[in-house]
C-alpha cells in the first residue's frame, strides 16, 4: 500500500510550490488530484497525478507585477490587502499567486504566474538568480560600507553570499543579490549601523520593473518567457 502524505507537502516536494502557496491554490480551486478537484488537507499517494490550472492544458500566464508598500504577498490578516485581492478586485485576475515574498514595508518586482514549475528554481539560492534592489538608508552611504555589504554580513550568525551594489546618491545604491533570507537586507544594514527608509526591487533576473507603477502589470513577452524558463531548466 502506498503511503500518504498531505497534498500541500506533496506539492511543495515536487516544486510546484511552497506548502503554503498550495493551500492557497488548492482553496481558489485551480488544484486537481488526477482530474478531480483538490480539498485543503486531502492525503496523496506518490503516484496521484496533481496538476495546477482549470486544465491540464490551461493557458500558462507569467506577469511582472509591482507591488506597492502596505500590500502583503500572502496570507494577509484581518484590515490587510493582499496581491491576489487586488488582482481580483481591480482587474478581475484570478488564479495567478506570486513567486516568493517581499515585507509589508517594501515594494517592487514580483513575478505572479500559474506554472508551479517555476517557483523552487526562483526561489533557491544555490541556482545564482539574481534579484536586485534599490536602497536607501538614513545617513550617507560610504564605500567600505558597500564594500562590506559586496563581501558578506554577519547577520545573526549567517554570512550573507557576495553580492554586487552601485553608489547612486548620497543615501541609495542598488544591491544584487542571489538569495532571500527574511528581512535580509534590512538585517544586513542594520548590522552595519545603518536603517533602510525605503527598500524597492527592480529587477528580477533579466525583468525590470521599467515604468510599471504601485498594482500595475505586464504580461512577459515570448522572449522574456522563453529566457526565464532556460535560465531555471524548465521546458517550455
Amino acid at each position: 500500500m502506498e503511503k500518504l502524505i498531505r497534498i500541500n507537502k506533496r506539492m511543495a516536494d515536487l516544486g510546484l510550490c511552497s506548502r503554503r502557496e498550495a493551500d492557497s491554490l488548492i482553496g481558489e480551486g485551480v488544484v486537481r488530484v488526477n482530474g478531480k478537484k483538490a480539498v485543503i488537507g486531502q492525503s496523496v499517494s506518490e503516484s496521484d497525478h496533481i496538476t495546477v490550472g482549470k486544465n491540464i492544458h490551461a493557458d500558462k500566464v507569467y506577469l511582472a507585477y509591482y507591488k506597492g508598500r502596505k500590500i502583503i504577498t500572502h496570507s494577509p490578516e484581518k484590515g490587510e490587502v493582499d496581491i491576489a485581492s487586488r488582482l481580483r478586485k481591480d482587474y478581475g485576475i484570478t488564479g495567478v499567486y506570486p513567486i516568493g515574498r517581499l515585507d509589508k514595508d517594501s515594494e517592487g518586482l514580483m513575478i505572479l504566474t500559474n506554472d508551479g514549475r517555476l517557483t523552487a528554481p526562483l526561489l533557491d539560492s544555490d541556482n545564482g538568480i539574481e534579484k536586485e534592489y534599490e536602497v536607501t538608508v538614513d545617513k550617507q552611504v560610504s564605500n567600505g560600507f558597500l564594500r562590506k555589504m559586496e563581501s558578506g554580513v554577519n547577520i545573526e550568525g549567517y554570512l550573507t553570499k557576495p553580492a554586487k551594489t552601485k553608489h547612486k546618491s548620497l543615501k541609495t545604491f542598488t544591491l544584487t543579490l542571489t538569495e532571500g533570507k527574511k528581512h535580509q537586507i534590512r538585517r544586513m544594514c542594520a548590522a552595519l549601523g545603518y536603517q533602510v527608509e525605503s527598500l524597492k526591487r527592480i529587477r528580477i533576473a533579466h525583468i525590470e520593473i521599467g515604468g510599471l507603477k504601485p498594482n500595475q502589470y505586464r504580461k512577459l513577452n515570448k522572449e522574456e518567457v522563453q529566457k526565464l524558463l532556460e535560465l531555471i531548466k524548465v521546458r517550455a
